[in-house]
């Protein structure tokens, strides 16, 4: 089941990490908010997860979209919040 507040704790943690990573210059510190998302998406509602990922085994989780993901995301997450 989705309840609101993994919706709402999604939403913030991801909102909160994506603004840092969007305006960050350091190849570093984007690389430690890569793992962060993908350590909170091991832990996160698997419903919401699935939700979100719509399939993709690597939503959040690849290097190359990852940037995209988070924007589809929090897009998502605002929706139904």
């Amino acid at each position: 089941m989705i309840n609101k507040d993994s919706v709402e704790s999604a939403y913030c943690f991801l909102h909160q990490k994506y603004r840092v990573y969007e305006f960050s210059n350091s190849e570093t510190q984007r690389d430690d908010i890569e793992f962060a998302i993908a350590s909170y998406v091991n832990d996160m509602n698997k419903e919401l997860y699935a939700h979100l990922a719509k399939g993709r085994k690597e939503f959040l989780c690849n290097h190359t979209t990852f940037a995209a993901d988070m924007q589809e995301a929090i897009n998502e997450l605002e929706l139904r919040l």
